[in-house]
C-alpha cells in the first residue's frame, strides 16, 4: 500500500517532462515534504511504473545521476535521459539547461 508522501512523489515525478529533470529535493519540495529527498529517493528505488513514473528523470542536487534499480543502473539511467535530450556537463546532468522549473 503506498503512503500518503509516495503517492505525492509519485504524482510529481509523473509530470517532469521528457528531456527535464528534477532534484531529489525538489521532489521533496514539491511533495510537500521539504527535507524528505532521501525519502524520495526510496520511493524511486520501489517503484514499480516506470513508464507513468519516470524515476530516470530525478538526479542529484549537483545533477549527479545517482541509483537507478533498473537494466544496468546509472548506465541505463544516462542513456535514456540522453535519449530524450537531457544536456550533460561531463557526467552530471547541467541543470541550467535541462533543469524542470
Amino acid at each position: 500500500m503506498k503512503s500518503d508522501f509516495s503517492a505525492r512523489v509519485y504524482k510529481v515525478v509523473s509530470s517532469i517532462p521528457k528531456g527535464k529533470v528534477l532534484t531529489y529535493s525538489q521532489v521533496a519540495k514539491l511533495s510537500g515534504s521539504p527535507g524528505a529527498a532521501r525519502a524520495v529517493g526510496m520511493c524511486m528505488r520501489h517503484n514499480k511504473n516506470t513508464k507513468k513514473v519516470p524515476c530516470h528523470r530525478v538526479v542529484g542536487s549537483t545533477g549527479k545521476l545517482t541509483g537507478y534499480a533498473y537494466g544496468n543502473g546509472i548506465s541505463t539511467k544516462k542513456k535514456m535521459l540522453e535519449k530524450e535530450g537531457v544536456s550533460f556537463k561531463g557526467s552530471n546532468v547541467d541543470l541550467a539547461r535541462s533543469g524542470w522549473k
